[in-house]
Formats: C-alpha cells, sequence, structure tokens
C-alpha cells in the first residue's frame, strides 16, 4: 500500500525538494528495468525482492501512477524524491520501482491508524488523508530518521530547497518545479480542475494575494490545495511544531500546516501572477475486475507472479 504521504488503499503523496544550486546533483538517468535487481540489493539489503504472491493486496493501479509520477520527476533536475509508503515496513513493488528510477529518492513508511482509514464505500473528503505520511516525511527532514531505503542522512543544516508535497495521481508541468524553485518562504499557484471548478488559486493584485478563487469554504484560512502551494526547507526547519494536523476540520488540513508558517498577505504568487495552471488534480479511474474475479473463482485468474 505504497503512499507519498496518502491514506486508505495505497495513494501516493509526499514532499519533493526541488534543490536550489549545489543542494542536489542531476537525478541519474539509469532507471533500466534490467538494473532493479541489483540495485534494491544493493539499496536495501532486507527487502524481501520477489514479487507479491496476493492478488489485490496493494491498489491496482499503485504501479502505474508511481510509474507515471516518476518519469515526470526524472524531467527535473536537481531533485530529491521523498516517498511514504501507508505500511508497516516497505514493500517490494516499491522499493523495486524506486531503486529503478534512476532518481535520488528517500523511502520511508508508516501505517495510517485503523481509527483514521477510509471505510468500504466512504467518499474520500469524510477524513483527512495522509496525515501520517507527510508528518513522517516532515520528521525526516528535521533529522528524526527513520528511513527504510535510499538516501538515509537528511539534509544537512543551512541546506536552501524547497518542499512539495505531490500527489501521485496529479498531473505535473515540469515548468511547475521551475516556478517553485525559488521560494524563499511560501510559494503558491493556481490548481486545475479542483474545488468543482476549472480551477482554484490566489487572486493576485500588484504582485500580491489578495484573495482566492475557490467556491468551497472560501474564509478558511488558506483556502489552497495541496498541489497549490510550496514551502522553502528552512522555514520548515526554523518551525519544528509545524505539521499537518488529523483533527482538522474538512478542507482545512492545508491550513493546519501553513497557519504555523505564515500570514497570508506574505504568500508568493507564482505562475505568472497566479495566471497559469502547471498542475492538475486529475483522477486514475479505478479499474473494473468484475472479469478477473469470475477467472479467479474458475481457478483461471491472471499470474499473481506477474507485478502489475
Amino acid at each position: 500500500r505504497g503512499r507519498l504521504g496518502g491514506g486508505a488503499g495505497g495513494r501516493g503523496r509526499g514532499p519533493l525538494l526541488p534543490a536550489r544550486p549545489r543542494l542536489l546533483g542531476r537525478p541519474r538517468r539509469r532507471g533500466h528495468e534490467a538494473e532493479a535487481e541489483e540495485r534494491v540489493s544493493r539499496l536495501l539489503p532486507g527487502v524481501d525482492r520477489r514479487p507479491p504472491l496476493r492478488a489485490g493486496a496493494a491498489r491496482l493501479v499503485q504501479k502505474a501512477e508511481l510509474v507515471r509520477l516518476s518519469q515526470t520527476l526524472s524531467l527535473v533536475p536537481r531533485l530529491h524524491w521523498l516517498l511514504v509508503e501507508d505500511s508497516e515496513g516497505p514493500t517490494p513493488l516499491v522499493s523495486g520501482l524506486l531503486a529503478a528510477s534512476g532518481l535520488l529518492f528517500t523511502h520511508l513508511a508508516v501505517l495510517t491508524p485503523k481509527a483514521q482509514r477510509l471505510r468500504e464505500g466512504e467518499p474520500g473528503w469524510v477524513r483527512p488523508r495522509g496525515v501520517e505520511q507527510r508528518n513522517k516525511a516532515l520528521e525526516w527532514l528535521r533529522g528524526r530518521g527513520g528511513a527504510v531505503g535510499g538516501e538515509k542522512d537528511p539534509p544537512p543544516p543551512g541546506t536552501q530547497g524547497v518542499v512539495y508535497f505531490a500527489d501521485d495521481d496529479n498531473t505535473y508541468s515540469r515548468e511547475l518545479f521551475e516556478e517553485m524553485r525559488w521560494t524563499r518562504g511560501v510559494s503558491v499557484w493556481p490548481v486545475g480542475l479542483v474545488g468543482g471548478l476549472r480551477f482554484e488559486g490566489p487572486r493576485v493584485q500588484d504582485g500580491r494575494v489578495v484573495g482566492f478563487h475557490t467556491a468551497w469554504e472560501p474564509n478558511r484560512p488558506f483556502p489552497v490545495d495541496m498541489a497549490g502551494f510550496a514551502v522553502a526547507l528552512p522555514l520548515l526547519l526554523a518551525k519544528p511544531s509545524a505539521q499537518f494536523d488529523a483533527t482538522a476540520p474538512r478542507g482545512h488540513l492545508e491550513s493546519s500546516l501553513l497557519s504555523h508558517l505564515v500570514d497570508p498577505k506574505d504568500l508568493e504568487p507564482r505562475a505568472a501572477n497566479c495566471t497559469r495552471v502547471l498542475v492538475w488534480h486529475t483522477r486514475t479511474e479505478k479499474p473494473k475486475m468484475k472479469q478477473e474475479e469470475q477467472l479467479q473463482r474458475q481457478g483461471r485468474g491472471s499470474d499473481p507472479a506477474i507485478e502489475v
């Protein structure tokens, strides 16, 4: 159930660090499948590399989404991918994907408490998702350890970088990462196809954020989507108590972090003063497995040893 910071079902969210010059080298472009086993063995010696044998153990679209996201990230120079699985430990699928990606990465894992998990049939907005995973990444950045693979050491003191909480099924223009790269505090921009609107985002006048274009609860402290802001790493490290609140009301998860970091008037508008959409809140359709289930009942299901 791999996540970059998600909730039930193995979604993926988590921080990315598009670094300023000299923080990180250009990502390695060696992500060939033939190298995956060797790299998993070298980077993650304690991980069982055999393919999972129980069909449906992870969200069916998990690997497809992470492959798509990793290949977008491979276009971004000077980037460090923090991927947080929603599990008690690393899974072979996610460990192998990271090792084959060619990216500089850190692999973390923390299980969402049962009380916070979505129940069968509940809509996704009922409870905040990805809280434990995002906070786990913030802990690692603050030097509290916990990495299960990849780069184990957090950025050294004085590192200049930017933290962005990415969702594995969103669609990102690589321009977005260049827009956020020079964030001094908290930068913001519009997000397409979210909140029942064509886009949501800040309203900007004379280079300053003066309000927000949103239809739902516009009086929230920060009516922004998780995909619509980035935070300078030094600011996060200077505010060690700033984290996401699992008890935040619906739609206030972003505000629970940002309220500790910045005043709305000091937000930094990007993307041509918030007039360009460079990230879209897309969603992957859940595959229908009716025929698969029928074949499984007949003992003729798809080979579970083939990783999908």
